[in-house]
């Protein structure tokens, strides 16, 4: 108890960490909100024939906008500063989030999350710029922690209310958007751009001492781009496919897909605990922890005869993708410059 009350008093611009451990959610939020809606969507859109491919396709689509706009979005917020851009970018995520609500076209809501996807991919680098900006090692570990163990709880809500939401409307899930709008707020009143020692911003630094710069890290990025490729990819198998599964093995309701999930889901905090525990050992011993895991539960998933198989595959699975997002962007902080 004592220890776990150290760690909350050394906790530095909490303010700042809170809205930052909220807003680096809402890209994961993106995803795992639309699962158990999968099938009440295809359902609606039943008509279409195309609709058994544009449905996982549009829950997909902000990863794609993402892999698009990602390397240049970390050239605009080196150039403009952090702060400014993820503001935008929040609120853009609010509006065009919650837009599908209020459509009734299949192809109205791939557009709508595409444009997500430019949202996402803002948010995803300045707030991962942030933990690093802000924070020494240590302070970047104890946030990172906390970012894993209040994303299950985060999650597992999410999937109960998606589920219940598609339940009573194919698209009611969209509406749970409107959380960014709040987080919006805080980033206004909380957060501020970074500074080096001498006083100057990071955009300062971009434009004024074009000398400073160290030579770009070509071989680190293709090592860190291409792990991270295959990890995404292994990430969103389920998140896009799990319903899917769950019908295979006889779920057919959405909101009970969302009960069966939410427990599952909360394993994302033992993955978290997990990277926690392996802060001392090498990072390809993480890493290595991390695929095994996430290999092993979508293998399990795959072969599941029935609903109880899947969950216990699910649990698996789950504890490694708690793992997934701590464990990369730290071997990746570790291996690049300021």
């Amino acid at each position: 108890m004592h220890s776990i009350v150290d760690f909350f008093r050394r906790l530095t611009l909490v303010p700042q960490g809170a809205t930052i451990v909220f807003a680096g959610f809402l890209p994961i939020f993106a995803i795992v909100s639309m699962f158990p809606a999968i099938p009440a969507i295809i359902d609606h859109f039943a008509a279409d024939p195309d609709a058994r491919w544009k449905v996982p396709m549009m829950v997909s689509a902000p990863g794609l906008t993402i892999a698009l706009i990602a390397p240049f979005a970390g050239f605009f917020v080196d150039r403009f500063g952090r702060r400014p851009l993820l503001i935008g970018a929040t609120l853009l995520y609010g509006v065009v989030g919650t837009a599908p609500f209020f459509l009734d076209s299949l192809d109205a809501l791939i557009v709508c999350r595409l444009l997500l996807g430019v949202a996402e991919a803002a948010i995803l680098t300045i707030v991962n710029a942030l933990i690093a900006d802000y924070w020494d090692d240590r302070g970047r570990k104890d946030w990172l922690f906390l970012q894993g163990v209040c994303g299950p709880f985060l999650a597992s809500g999410v999937i109960l209310l998606s589920g219940m939401a598609s339940a009573v409307r194919w698209n009611g899930i969209f509406l749970v958007y409107a959380v960014a709008f709040p987080i919006f707020i805080a980033m206004i009143l909380w957060l501020f751009e970074p500074r080096r020692a001498d006083g100057a911003t990071i955009a300062d630094i971009a434009r004024k001492e074009p000398a400073a710069r160290t030579p770009f890290p070509v071989a680190s990025l293709v090592l860190i781009g291409g792990t991270t490729l295959v990890a995404s990819a292994l990430y969103y198998v389920f998140i896009i496919s799990g319903s899917l599964a769950w019908r295979e093995v006889g779920v057919m309701d959405s909101a009970r897909i969302g009960q069966l999930t939410a427990i599952p889901s909360l394993f994302v905090m033992l993955g978290a605990l997990i990277f926690r525990l392996m802060g001392g050992m090498a990072h390809k011993i993480k890493l290595a922890t991390f695929f095994g895991l996430l290999g092993l539960g979508l293998a399990g998933i795959g072969l599941a005869p029935d609903w109880r198989w899947l969950t216990a595959a699910l649990i698996v699975q789950q504890t490694g993708a708690g793992m997934a997002v701590a464990t990369i962007i730290f071997w990746a902080q570790s291996m690049l410059p300021f």
